[in-house]
């Protein structure tokens, strides 16, 4: 035993058992935040035997990235001449690189530890795309949280940790004098040869590389707690998996079907003649034909449960409340995603959140099939309208490239912010552009569709103060959902006295949730979003419509509801037109990865590797358990709306609508 202790501590002596002692501190560290999630997140995870699992396989994955900074300091060691950490210069770098190395350790740690907070998972497909708006990312954390103290803590544990390390027989090597123990001293052991210094050296990035190819977080073990799934991941390796796989390929990593077997279950749920590759077919209303204005305020991660409408126990939205009677209101419609890109992604193209990023941030995403594209044939003006700056998630790109004006904070004079947070302006200054827009556009005399996208109900969730009985950002959530809904009050309060009010058709919509996470892969409930479209001329007549519907479904009901004949492309469905056989209401919900498809009671997953599984859901406990009866019927159908989605996207086949007086 004692041999053994010698050998391990002359180990630690040389400068190449430095790259052991990095490579324990990673996973040490690794470990404590694993830990530390699951404190977080006690009353969720599953405690039972997939827990050691967990851990299990989040230690493999935690070795998998340890390997990399060892294999850097592995080449750099070296590199290094023999006498190097003799010397004074050699000894500031090394005290100086364990400062740097305890840093960023514990800097990714908290950083972990705030995005689990914010999402309830580990970084993924959502963190990279925030390192690219780091302006917005870092305003939000710094207005979201106490910075001083965060950085002070992270400052103060970072001194502590290196003092320890440097004073430890860790980093004996480095002050070339022997480690010792409680009973002796032991002499120092000879330096390894320079040979056998860079033989070592290799042996680790060798094992780097291997464990960099070999381990995927995509072929990770299923769990039935998503939470348990997520804890077994390492932060960092998913974040890196994430940015190496933002373009993920459906035909390759997707169950499919044969194309034509695809497209024809499509046509079929679209009721359209089945022949050829494409969502094209001609729709005819038998209401008759208005062209009012539109004016469609899409609320940041405005759940349905914020809402009394839903929540008779929500005191947050008396506005939306007394508008919901007013109006069409949807009691049953779900977002397609998780993110606000995707949410916009559904509400104009009508397309299924397609696996990776959202089109708005793909390339080629210019010139499609949009509801935009389908009013401009009648004359319509369309404009997005953005309290912040639209170059953020690529979102004046992709509108402008699809016939919008794009109104920002950027294109607006400075008087018109009276308060804004990193997001942007405040949601009262943003409807107040839009009001202004509305003017414009009369004046013209020509009919107007506004995108208007809000940002107050984001955190770190400030607003201006005085307008509601809670205080701004100390109330968090609950005080941003209360101040929207004051917003919009306050807009259609003020909207009235304008000529053009009762010829506008206002809808209120969320883009998504305010809380994704949830036990299972994707927990039907954490969709559930409002619908209301008001139209106080009486356009279209108030009632309440139970179809379980999707975001994709809204351009093709509002258009229905406008009396139009068009030719669509939409993979939505006009939910209220009268039809033979009735289709039955379904939901397309995923994340960047897991697509679904949910028809009321079953929910169809597709995952990467050609992984499919379905859940039977419980609405009462709002719970799915794995289904008793696998029914091929809902998977083929699953298939269907993203592979065919998938392959009109990638082959350029979803053109946007022409306008005949542009052939004139």
């Amino acid at each position: 035993m004692k041999n053994v202790k010698l050998q391990i501590i002359r180990h630690f002596e040389s400068k190449i058992g430095g790259v052991t002692a990095l490579f324990v501190f990673v996973l040490a560290v690794s470990f404590v935040t694993r830990c530390a999630l699951l404190a977080k997140t006690a009353a969720d995870a599953g405690w039972d035997l997939s827990l050691l699992g967990a851990f299990a396989l989040g230690m493999v994955f935690d070795a998998g990235f340890a390997l990399i900074p060892a294999a850097v300091a592995a080449l750099f060691l070296a590199a290094t001449p023999p006498d190097f950490f003799s010397r004074r210069i050699g000894r500031a770098l090394a005290l100086a690189g364990i400062a740097i190395g305890v840093g960023i350790a514990l800097f990714s740690s908290i950083a972990e530890w705030l995005f689990w907070d914010e999402f309830g998972t580990r970084f993924n497909f959502i963190a990279v795309d925030y390192l690219i708006y780091t302006t917005e990312v870092m305003g939000n954390i710094r207005e979201s949280y106490n910075m001083e103290a965060l950085f002070g803590a992270l400052g103060a544990a970072t001194v502590f940790l290196t003092l320890l390390l440097w004073r430890s027989p860790l980093c004996a090597w480095i002050k070339q004098q022997p480690a010792t123990n409680s009973q002796d001293t032991i002499a120092p052991a000879a330096p390894p040869s320079p040979v056998r210094v860079w033989k070592i050296a290799a042996m680790w990035i060798l094992a780097a590389i291997v464990s960099t190819f070999a381990l995927d977080v995509d072929r990770s073990p299923s769990f039935a707690n998503t939470y348990n799934a997520e804890l077994a991941r390492n932060g960092p390796w998913s974040l890196f998996s994430a940015f190496w796989n933002n373009e993920i390929d459906y035909g390759r990593l997707y169950a499919t079907l044969p194309n034509d077997e695809a497209f024809a279950i499509l046509k079929k749920e679209l009721q359209m003649p089945e022949s050829g590759k494409d969502s094209e077919r001609e729709v005819t209303s038998t209401r008759p034909t208005i062209t009012p204005n539109i004016i469609q305020i899409t609320v940041e991660s405005l759940s349905a449960e914020f809402l009394g409408a839903f929540n008779p126990a929500s005191k947050l939205t008396p506005n939306l409340d007394a508008l919901a009677s007013k109006s069409l209101f949807f009691e049953n419609f779900y977002a397609t995603g998780t993110r606000t890109d995707r949410g916009m992604e559904a509400l104009t193209l009508a397309l299924p959140p397609t696996p990776g990023r959202s089109i708005i941030k793909r390339p080629a995403n210019s010139n499609l099939f949009t509801l935009g594209s389908v009013l401009r044939t009648r004359g319509y003006e369309t404009t997005f309208i953005y309290g912040g700056y639209g170059y953020f998630d690529n979102m004046n790109t992709f509108f402008s490239g699809n016939g919008y004006r794009i109104i920002d904070r950027r294109s607006v004079d400075s008087s018109d912010v009276t308060f804004s947070s990193i997001w942007g302006a405040c949601d009262e200054n943003l409807l107040d552009w839009t009001l202004r827009e509305a003017r414009a556009a009369t004046a013209r005399n020509a009919p107007f569709h506004f995108f208007v996208m809000t940002t107050s109900n984001h955190r770190p969730y400030t607003f201006p103060e005085g307008r509601i009985d809670l205080p701004s950002k100390i109330s968090g959530r609950e005080g941003a959902v209360k101040y929207t809904d004051y917003a919009i009050g306050r807009f259609l309060e003020k909207a009235k006295s304008e000529p053009w009010f009762k010829n506008t058709v206002f809808v209120i919509v969320a883009d998504h949730c305010a809380s994704s996470a949830g036990k299972t892969a994707l927990p039907v409930n954490r969709y559930h979003i409002p619908l209301l479209i008001y139209a106080p001329g009486g356009h279209i007549a108030p009632g309440r419509v139970s179809t379980l519907t999707s975001q994709i479904d809204y351009a093709p009901t509002l258009l229905g509801l406008l009396g139009w004949n068009y030719k669509s492309r939409f993979f939505g469905r006009d939910v209220l037109a009268p039809q033979p056989t009735p289709p039955q209401g379904r939901a397309l919900i995923g994340t960047y990865q897991k697509l679904g498809y949910f028809d009321g009671s079953r929910l169809t997953i597709l995952s990467p590797l050609k992984g499919t599984a379905q859940y039977d859901w419980d609405a009462k406990t709002l719970t799915s358990r794995p289904a008793a009866k696998k029914v091929p019927e809902a998977r083929a159908t699953a298939i269907a709306y993203y592979q065919t989605a998938s392959w009109l996207y990638k082959n350029k086949r979803y053109p946007e609508a022409e306008n005949p007086e542009a052939k004139k």
